[in-house]
């Protein structure tokens, strides 16, 4: 039955609005009767009781905010009555005990993946091209228009089609007017060229702005994100151009590989152009050695693997009012499943869970994890505020228009993500997960530098949930986009895969949700099904430089 309204955990004294509500509306909850003053737009709450200035407002049994002047029952909470807030943590004594969810389902089940030499298996099989500096951009894009098309991996053929149409418009000597107004349009499925190398995924380069300037620690950084991505189970190997003078060396690169894999033995090329010589030497070179490298990873093949060997990334962006009751608690659900099939999840975006530090300190299994995890969130906030930027900044103006007013309210959202299973490791960017179980990572809130970071930390799928809509992607993980309304899946069912909007109309549970998306996982996992943001090209990449960003 659909509701008009819900509550999220029975210690709120605040309602969601899952409809527009209009001044006088009367809605009941629970047997409780609610008056609406003023208005409350879907996806907003409202209180339940009259709040004092001072008061505080609970919402998912946690504290998001206090009153800034007194808001009388029915009326909605907004940016002017309620400021952020968030209640203090510390290390406590542990006594969690994680209920398991039935898994029988699943316990069965494999993928098709690709088996790496140190254990791991791939979801997909691509080759990388690596710039250690970002003067080595210009080469990577020679290098692309060189080997994409040629090689089978190009689309948007469709789009250039187009192009071509307006070009002979224009030579026609057609108005503008005329121009806008023409039906250039192509059919939807792009010509594609054949594979020459069915098994190989794809060539994908990840051109980035670092590797020169900066501190040793940014390098050091960088070469530790980039080693996270040639050691990742989705690569096959990887082509290194290096320019020779920058801070971030080829030298540190290799103890990067090395501590996240001892015994590498992936296919790696690297070329230094200062040694070489001309671009045209190192192109050359280049071109050939990652010939010889596909020609390696196209003798892989996809064979079964247990579901164990999933490592799922949890992010969000483009959040709304519904991510918290509806995508992000479905993905929970899914990363507690995975977690009790021996796999791994990572929840990062450590701005975005600010006032859930206590329960995910009670969580995690070691104490010195609850320590670690203590110091990474105190630290990165105090490095805000000194920036002028705390965490109570970190909300977008289309976060709030859309019903997450406060930090607090956004984060407690956010974190229901991670599930409810114990927190079994802690780790700082851009570390790898050596555990299974919930990770918790510290990275920024923005999105894509979150996402490039869970994939160099070991994820080799993303499940991105969003409210309002976003195109995110990478360059080797499919990114699972999941919309936490129906409006969204239907206006942009180019870019969402999923649609959870389902669980807020009453025609789903969470569990059945949960449930449904790891079916959904298992097949993009085999490369039966093919994702939007990789039908897209969408190779979103950006290092984390360890300055703040929220």
């Amino acid at each position: 039955m659909n509701q008009i309204v819900t509550k999220v955990h029975p210690g709120d004294n605040v309602l969601v609005a899952l409809t527009n509500l209009a001044e006088g509306d009367k809605v009941e909850y629970n047997g409780d009767a609610y008056t609406i003053i003023g208005k409350v737009a879907a996806k907003h709450k409202f209180v339940t009781k009259d709040i004092q200035p001072g008061d505080e407002l609970f919402m998912y049994g946690v504290l998001v905010g206090k009153a800034q002047k007194f808001i009388p029952k029915g009326a909605a909470i907004t940016t002017e009555n309620v400021k952020h807030a968030a209640s203090n943590f510390t290390v406590r004594d542990r006594k969690f005990i994680w209920q398991k969810p039935d898994v029988s389902k699943f316990i069965n089940k494999t993928f098709m993946g690709f088996h790496r030499n140190d254990g791991k298996a791939g979801t997909a099989n691509y080759w990388l091209i690596i710039p250690m500096v970002f003067c080595e951009n210009r080469n990577l894009e020679v290098l692309r228009e060189a080997l994409v098309n040629e090689l089978g991996y190009g689309r948007n053929q469709n789009k250039k089609a187009e192009v071509s149409q307006l070009i002979n418009l224009y030579k026609e000597g057609k108005s503008i007017d005329e121009i806008l107004k023409a039906d250039v349009s192509m059919k939807s499925n792009e010509v594609k060229k054949q594979r020459l190398f069915p098994n190989v995924d794809g060539v994908k380069f990840l051109t980035h702005e670092g590797g020169c300037g900066g501190t040793r620690q940014d390098a050091r950084a960088l070469c530790g994100l980039l080693a996270g991505y040639i050691t990742h189970a989705n690569v096959a190997g990887a082509t290194v151009l290096s320019l020779g003078c920058q801070h971030a060396q080829v030298e540190i690169l290799q103890e990067e590989i090395k501590k996240r894999d001892n015994n590498f033995s992936k296919p790696l090329y690297v070329l230094e152009q200062q040694k070489i010589g001309s671009e045209t030497d190192l192109i050359s070179q280049a071109i050939k050695q990652t010939f010889a490298g596909l020609v390696h990873a196209n003798t892989l093949e996809r064979k079964p693997a247990p579901l164990s060997k999933i490592c799922i990334g949890l992010e969000c962006g483009g959040s709304d009012g519904f991510s918290g009751i509806s995508a992000n608690p479905a993905i929970g659900y899914t990363s507690d499943l995975l977690v009790a099939l021996g796999g791994s999840v990572i929840l990062s975006e450590f701005p975005e869970l600010c006032g859930v530090e206590q329960n995910l300190s009670d969580r995690c299994v070691l104490t010195e994890t609850a320590i670690r995890f203590g110091d990474l969130m105190r630290n990165y906030n105090d490095r805000a505020k000194a920036a002028g930027s705390g965490f109570d900044m970190n909300p977008s103006p289309g976060n709030i228009k859309d019903g997450l007013i406060t930090d607090a309210i956004k984060s407690a959202g956010a974190a229901k993500k991670g599930g409810t299973s114990p927190v079994t490791d802690v780790l700082d960017y851009p570390e790898m997960v050596t555990r299974p179980g919930l990770n918790l990572l510290c990275t920024p809130g923005n999105d894509v530098e979150s996402t490039t970071a869970e994939v160099a930390a070991g994820a080799n799928i993303v499940l991105f949930t969003t409210g309002l809509g976003t195109p995110t992607g990478n360059p080797v993980a499919p990114v699972v986009k999941l919309s936490s309304n129906t409006t969204l899946f239907n206006k942009m069912h180019d870019i969402i895969d999923i649609n959870t909007g389902t669980i807020i109309e009453g025609k789903e549970t969470i569990e059945q949700a949960g449930e449904r998306i790891l079916d959904y996982i298992i097949k993009v996992a085999s490369g039966e099904i093919e994702v939007s943001a990789v039908t897209h090209l969408q190779n979103d990449f950006i290092p984390w430089k360890r300055g703040v960003s929220l």
